[in-house]
C-alpha cells in the first residue's frame, strides 16, 4: 500500500509572510516589500511618494533587536537606521509592497544619505528596507530609547 502523500502546505493568510520578492494577486506583476522607519510611514510627510507609485500598506511590526536610530538633519526630518548587533533595539517599522518597476524608481530617486538594505524583522526574516550611510551620524542625536521614529515625533512635539 502506497503512503499518502503529504498534504499541501496550508495557505498563508499574511501577507507579511511572504517572501521579498513576490507576485500581485491582482496582476501576477513581481512586487518587492520594502521596510520603511521614518518619513514614509503612514501619516509621515515623505508616504505620499510611495502612495504616488501605488505601494500598498503591507503591516506594521518591528524590527529584530539589533538597530539604533538616529535623529537626521534633514528636511523634511527623518531618522537613520544602523544595524549593531548586540547594541540595537527593536524599532517600530511598516512594511510596504510595491511593483517591481517602482521599486526601482523609487530607489533611484533616494537622496544621500539614506540607502536600501536587508533589514532584519522580528520575526526573522530580511527584506529591503530603509537605512543610513554612517557617516550622516557623526552629529545626529541617537533616539533608540523611543522605539521609532513616530513615538520620536510624538515625544520632541
Amino acid at each position: 500500500m502506497a503512503a499518502d502523500p503529504a498534504p499541501p502546505p496550508a495557505a498563508d493568510s499574511g501577507a507579511l509572510h511572504s517572501p521579498a520578492v513576490s507576485s500581485s494577486a491582482d496582476l501576477g506583476a513581481p512586487e518587492v516589500l520594502l521596510v520603511v522607519a521614518g518619513a514614509h510611514l503612514r501619516g509621515q510627510p515623505l508616504n505620499p511618494q510611495l502612495l504616488a507609485l501605488d505601494a500598498r500598506f503591507v503591516a506594521a511590526t518591528t524590527t529584530a533587536a539589533a538597530y539604533r536610530m538616529f535623529a537626521l538633519d534633514t528636511v523634511p526630518a527623518k531618522p537613520g537606521v544602523v544595524r549593531v548587533p548586540g547594541r540595537g533595539a527593536a524599532l517600530a517599522v511598516e512594511v510596504w509592497a510595491l511593483e517591481a518597476a517602482a521599486f526601482g524608481t523609487f530607489v533611484a530617486a533616494l537622496p544621500a544619505p539614506m540607502a536600501i538594505g536587508r533589514v532584519e524583522l522580528a520575526d526573522g526574516r530580511e527584506l529591503p528596507g530603509f537605512l543610513v550611510e554612517p557617516w550622516a551620524l557623526e552629529s545626529a542625536e541617537d533616539i533608540t530609547v523611543h522605539g521609532g521614529w513616530a513615538a520620536y515625533r510624538e515625544a520632541a512635539a
